[in-house]
């Protein structure tokens, strides 16, 4: 009998994540910052979807010809009923890897995306998709692949194989992964107890357990627990792609490429020297005890020139995702926590508070008329800083907004309806970004009503907790669920107030609201 899991978990659904890096929308100023053109994407694909929210949120909100696959059948599905209410030509199948990198029907891609399944594939798979790239990403596209890395791993690798061996030869039968994952940290939390020698070599493996028991357990499912699991030295997956003829362009990570937070002024110095750019980043993962790479390649690559480079980034567009005060002056990086200089950051800032759109170009002239004494690369810095932060998104162009508008609609209409029920999904389609903004549950449900037709924070916290307390539903303050309902309407009361003076203003500049 054939096993179609292929060793991956499948008795338990992945979590609806969201993950920014495969929206198309986010490639210029990654690419554009390397001095590399990027491309004008108009199909793309994804490999191992998961649920399917990333890319259905991608294909509703913009223009673009998604295609793509996962191999779990009930994945699928709800892939695909999202697409349908979305109103979406997304095609969404369940084809293992090979079945579906051999379709004859799929078109050249400009944009091929695999978030995190290459760790968790077998040798045989990883071929089929370094020839899919190989054949079907188009001259001049983008691969983005991100990936389990050493070093980062290697102290938690032999730990991690000791689970897994535990699930699978203690673990009790008939009781599900959920059980089985539980029972692993709890024997690993009991081994680590008799302070054993390997422990005592590697320190951080006690720190490392304790973050996986805070996981969700779908997420550690998949996570730890595939029969494959391969963390890779960037070294050895450049030597993987070389046959897809693609080359590395640089990180998706924005906050990657910020070395001044991430590499000590030697350190930096010390990488400058490499010559070659592939040897640099084996290095620097050394530096930065690199856990989670995620990468932009490019097939065929084209340089710029640095007037061209400048004139690109001039050109491109951005929006303030985060209620001005609410930016923390504070960022974290390799090097730890650094504070952010108040007078390059603050005018920045301030110019954006509006939510509008506004170019690097109208940013710089701005800022050059209050003279706020900011050059050019340190509002780029700045706005990079911003993005991969998570504060600031790209923007679309106003054609493809106007034209995505339909969508977006579609599907948040269809996630703010289905967030009365279930608090699993915490994202909406934006047709200014393209891709997803977060909004959680709470927030979903208070949109619904204002576009119901309520207006204030009493209506909105009225309707709410109509839509909870119909099905038992308890808010939960400081780690204790709230009783009465006086208690609940009051909480729901300030939460409302906090989204009409925050988050609604913010919803609308991108078109969510």
């Amino acid at each position: 009998m054939s096993d179609w899991t292929s060793g991956y978990v499948s008795d338990i659904g992945y979590t609806f994540g969201y993950y920014g890096e495969l929206n198309p929308a986010r490639l210029s100023l990654a690419l554009i910052s390397q001095g590399i053109v990027p491309p004008q994407v108009r199909t793309a694909c994804e490999l191992g979807f998961g649920q399917g929210l990333s890319a259905n949120l991608h294909a509703a909100a913009s223009g673009v010809e998604w295609h793509g696959t996962d191999f779990n059948p009930s994945q699928a599905a709800f892939a695909r009923e999202m697409a349908a209410h979305a109103g979406v030509g997304a095609q969404w199948r369940d084809d293992a890897f090979a079945d579906f990198c051999n379709r004859p029907d799929l078109p050249e891609f400009d944009f091929i995306g695999l978030h995190g399944i290459w760790s968790w594939i077998s040798d045989d798979n990883r071929r089929v998709i370094v020839d899919f790239v190989r054949r079907k990403l188009r001259v001049g596209g983008v691969l983005y692949i991100s990936y389990n890395t050493l070093p980062g791993w290697a102290a938690f690798a032999p730990m991690r194989h000791l689970m897994v061996e535990h699930a699978e030869v203690l673990g009790a039968e008939g009781r599900g992964i959920v059980s089985r994952i539980n029972g692993a940290i709890d024997f690993a939390e009991r081994l680590l107890g008799t302070n054993p020698m390997f422990s005592r070599a590697n320190p951080q493996v006690g720190e490392r357990l304790q973050k996986m028991k805070e996981h969700n357990r779908q997420y550690l499912a998949h996570e730890y627990f595939n029969r494959d699991w391969h963390p890779m030295h960037f070294a050895t997956m450049a030597h993987w792609l070389e046959h897809a003829k693609v080359q590395f362009a640089g990180s998706a990570n924005l906050m990657d490429t910020i070395e001044v937070v991430n590499l000590t002024a030697d350190q930096q110095t010390f990488l400058k020297e490499i010559p070659d750019p592939l040897f640099r980043q084996s290095v620097r993962d050394f530096m930065v005890n690199q856990q989670f790479r995620r990468d932009y390649w490019v097939k065929g690559a084209r340089t710029m020139t640095p007037l061209d480079q400048t004139e690109a980034l001039r050109s491109v567009r951005v929006v303030l995702l985060t209620h001005r005060p609410d930016v923390p002056m504070k960022i974290q990086g390799a090097l730890g926590e650094a504070t952010l200089q108040e007078n390059v950051y603050a005018p920045v800032l301030d110019l954006l508070a509006d939510h509008k759109v506004h170019s690097v170009e109208s940013l710089e002239i701005a800022l050059a008329s209050k003279g706020a004494g900011l050059n050019f690369a340190q509002l780029v810095q700045c706005l990079t800083l911003l993005m991969g932060n998570g504060h600031l998104a790209p923007v679309q162009a106003d054609g493809i907004i106007k034209q995505a508008r339909t969508a977006t609609g579609r599907v948040n209409e269809w996630l703010t309806e289905r967030a009365r029920s279930s608090s699993d999904i915490h994202h909406l389609a934006s047709p200014v970004t393209g891709g997803g903004v977060t909004v959680p549950r709470f927030q979903q449900l208070f949109l619904r009503a204002v576009q119901g037709g309520l207006r204030n924070q009493s209506e909105l916290a009225a309707w709410v907790w109509q839509v909870l307390s119909t099905q038992g539903q308890r808010l939960v303050k400081e780690g204790k669920a709230l009783e009465s309902d006086q208690a609940n309407l009051e909480e729901l009361t300030q939460q409302a107030q906090v989204f009409l003076q925050k988050q609604w203003p913010i919803l609308k500049s991108l078109g969510v609201a």
